[in-house]
């Protein structure tokens, strides 16, 4: 079992797919043929999201995985674009009968799920469309789905909302459908256990980092330091409020060779940035994100 410190806690690493179809509703896979094949491939917890229908998870095999039961809700949001959202931790007799967005949210919520708004990109919305939603739990920051039509990344939504004071973490998905969308994005969730209950909370207090390749394998934040241990990477990135961040070992210009490196060290001190969060970069162009520090509570 792979641990990684974080922020002072020594915490398990569970490899984490958390938003995936199945032929319950347009994936081509079974349940069962999901489960095998996130199995294969060393997953610790697999999420069933399909669309506006939850799956008996409890009656799964899971092959030694955490099995979430979830759903991928569609009410209808502004401009009649429906809603894309990412709903962890529903009873399995959760039904999707509501017609807009925040009393979605609503149901979900009071059942004890977590809701995320998913590829906001790919959906059209704009940022200020999400902002008066209340009791998202996040976004989504990469979707491996939606590469297809260069829409994978809502990066630029992530930073809009947090730069607005939302609190966001951010996950990345594979949003499975075929065998072409699997292992490209996924959340490694920072645990003492995988039960459900405990990756559930963890989700919810953004206890875990996001990724399509590289790992954070340490990742600490005193007095004002930012301290980072990673797999070898090009370009670390520390984006901040507005203008406010730090870019370590940018050796992409002309007749440099790319350098990796596997250790980020940075003085915040006298920043003015409500918050900070790590994007590193391999050197197959695979990125990872930490979740949002917030400077003002350290």
């Amino acid at each position: 079992m792979k641990t990684m410190n974080f922020f002072g806690r020594e915490l398990n690493v569970y490899r984490s797919a958390l938003h995936t179809h199945s032929t319950t509703s347009d994936g081509k896979l079974t349940p069962a043929e999901l489960i095998d094949l996130y199995k294969s491939e060393g997953y610790d917890v697999l999420a069933f999201t399909d669309h506006s229908r939850t799956n008996p998870v409890s009656t799964f095999d899971g092959k030694g995985m955490t099995l979430i039961s979830g759903m991928e809700m569609h009410p209808i949001g502004p401009r009649h674009i429906p809603w894309h959202f990412l709903t962890l931790g529903l009873p399995e007799d959760f039904e999707m009968t509501f017609t807009y967005g925040q009393e979605a949210i609503d149901a979900a919520n009071a059942v004890g799920a977590l809701v995320f708004c998913a590829h906001p990109y790919w959906s059209g919305f704009r940022t200020d469309e999400i902002m008066p939603l209340k009791g998202l739990a996040g976004v989504e920051v990469y979707n491996n789905s939606c590469r297809y039509v260069g829409r994978e990344f809502d990066t630029i939504h992530w930073d809009e909302l947090l730069n607005a004071g939302f609190r966001y973490p951010a996950l990345a998905v594979d949003d499975i459908h075929t065998t072409e969308h699997f292992a490209g994005g996924w959340v490694n969730v920072l645990a003492e256990n995988k039960e459900p209950a405990t990756i559930l909370a963890a989700l919810k207090k953004g206890d875990f980092y996001s990724s399509t390749g590289p790992e954070i394998k340490s990742i600490s934040f005193e007095n004002n330091v930012l301290k980072a241990e990673f797999s070898p990477c090009v370009r670390a990135v520390v984006y901040a409020e507005f203008y406010h961040g730090h870019s370590d070992r940018r050796n992409y210009f002309h007749g440099v060779e790319l350098q990796e490196f596997t250790t980020l060290e940075h003085d915040f001190t006298g920043n003015k940035s409500s918050y900070i969060r790590l994007q590193i970069t391999d050197c197959n162009g695979k990125a990872a994100w930490s979740n949002p520090i917030w400077l003002n509570e350290n």
